[in-house]
């Protein structure tokens, strides 16, 4: 049977303030309050909301995400995938009433990446760009998709539309075709089966601020700390994120999980 090992690590780069939020159940946060409900054995949960709206919005808007998902999936007698449904759109009725309690707080909204794990591997519901990473053998993929511009762009530079720095360059890259907003979700990103996991996987989910390096960058770090433990993974990811020094570094936050034999 596998029991999971995770961890979170965050860093609020050069911005004014933490607009990331992450959790796991049962386990830490990094701003809300930890769910305190019972775990349910052979499973654990993690989220992942990366803000927007401005300072007070979206570091807000990712705290209630995360608030917001978990009572919602623990208290849905459904299947997994039901569940991670139901916590989406509660999320979603959460920021909305938020929004209408308090018009400055118009445009506020996240990012989400849920993801349970059980006996039957790993199944996840994603929204907008926040990455969900499988890492197996040395090899690393995205295992959600991304609703940012950057697919479309990199789509047109393969028809030859458009040359490969122009899609790398254009300033809507990062501009998202769907996110937590209170309003109807455009795109949603719902596992359709779980994907089987083995021991010595590591499955990362991350804000957008890990593109300062790039995947190859990510799996050599996992193949170098894995054998740490999450929490070493997590750290080394966001300190060789921070060590780019970029002027301009987004908040970036990681949560890693590390499926084992019990």
């Amino acid at each position: 049977m596998l029991t999971y090992l995770a961890a979170i690590a965050a860093s609020q780069g050069a911005r004014q303030q933490q607009e990331d939020a992450a959790a796991l159940w049962p386990g830490p946060a990094t701003s809300p309050p930890a769910f305190d409900q019972p775990p349910e054995e052979g499973r654990l949960v993690a989220i992942l909301a990366d803000g927007m709206g401005g300072h007070a919005g979206g570091a807000l808007a990712s705290r209630i995400v995360c608030a917001h998902f978990f009572e919602a999936f623990a208290g849905a007698p459904f299947s997994v995938r039901e569940r991670l449904e139901t916590g989406l759109w509660a999320c979603n009725d959460a920021i909305a009433q938020q929004v209408s309690g308090n018009r400055a707080l118009d445009g506020m909204g996240a990012t989400l990446v849920g993801a349970a794990f059980g006996p039957d591997g790993l199944e996840w519901v994603s929204v907008g760009d926040s990455p969900l990473y499988l890492w197996r053998d040395g090899e690393i993929a995205l295992v959600n998709e991304d609703h940012s511009l950057a697919p479309l762009l990199d789509e047109l530079a393969r028809a030859g539309k458009i040359s490969e720095n122009e899609a790398q360059t254009d300033s809507r890259r990062n501009m998202l075709r769907s996110a937590v907003t209170g309003e109807d979700i455009e795109l949603v990103d719902l596992a359709a089966k779980p994907l089987a996991l083995l021991p010595g996987d590591c499955v990362i989910l991350a804000s957008d601020g890990i593109h300062t390096i790039d995947e190859t960058e990510i799996s050599r770090i996992v193949a170098a700390y894995l054998a740490d433990g999450p929490q070493a993974v997590a750290s080394a990811l966001v300190r060789t994120v921070d060590n780019v020094r970029d002027p301009h570094q987004d908040n970036v936050t990681v949560v890693v999980i590390v499926p084992q034999v019990d």
